[in-house]
């Protein structure tokens, strides 16, 4: 999870922004404030990887309030103004979005920092060790390896891109809130699915690569999971 807050001197702006960061399953909101010296103060107290940031605000302005972090949060700046961009990307911002911002929009410039913040490098080495059907027996799971996961009663079950099934003593609502929500999402309640790997969705069905098996989409998690999805979708916006 990228742990974030935000700073606007506006509560309607901070409204919307909320609203962008609760459907979208990686980002963690701490705190909103209108205050930036009182975002300094909770960026003094705790660890932020995110910043949403408006430009322009009484006390302090944006930029200033870059200045003063010495690179130790990354910033995605907001404003109603684009003639402030190119001196944010001179502070090394990792995106600038123009207010009224959409949730499309927005979930590109997060996923930018989700890239900056957690890069590819370091997802490759995520693993878990789980205990298997054999007593005393941990067996290590390279989470790049699963495409998907299916429950099966007191088990589940790990599909892997080698066409592996491993089998281990854990249930789906605890993977669900172990695993890292970026790469998984849950589609039903006896199956959940690796992001990446996911090449198809047609009615109630979700294809993955590396194998022909066609994940249920159930009715309680369509929702969710079409959301999670909707920054990946292209569509004509005429």
């Amino acid at each position: 999870m990228i742990s974030c807050i935000i700073v606007d001197d506006e509560q309607h702006a901070i409204d919307l922004l909320k609203r962008h960061i609760s459907q979208t399953p990686f980002l963690d909101l701490v705190e909103t404030t209108t205050n930036p010296v009182k975002a300094l103060q909770v960026l003094h107290e705790k660890k932020i990887d995110l910043i949403f940031l408006d430009v322009q605000m009484p006390e302090m302005s944006g930029i200033e309030f870059i200045q003063s972090l010495n690179g130790r949060s990354k910033v995605i700046l907001t404003t109603a103004y684009s003639q402030y961009a190119l001196e944010g990307f001179d502070h090394e911002v990792v995106d600038y979005l123009l207010k009224p911002i959409s949730f499309a929009r927005f979930i590109k410039g997060a996923q930018r920092a989700l890239s900056l913040i957690k890069p590819a490098a370091q997802e490759e080495n995520e693993y878990v060790l789980v205990k298997t059907e054999q007593k005393g027996k941990l067996l290590k799971i390279n989470l790049k390896d699963v495409v998907y996961i299916e429950g099966l009663k007191n088990y589940v079950g790990f599909f892997t891109r080698e066409g592996e099934r491993i089998i281990a003593l854990l249930n789906m609502k605890d993977l669900e809130d172990r695993l890292p929500a970026e790469r998984f999402v849950r589609t039903h309640k006896s199956f959940m699915v690796a992001v990446p790997y996911i090449i198809l969705i047609e009615g109630n069905t979700v294809g993955m690569e590396f194998t022909s098996v066609r994940i249920p989409i159930g009715d309680t998690y369509r929702e969710a999971f079409l959301r999670q999805m909707k920054g990946k979708i292209l569509t004509n916006k005429n």
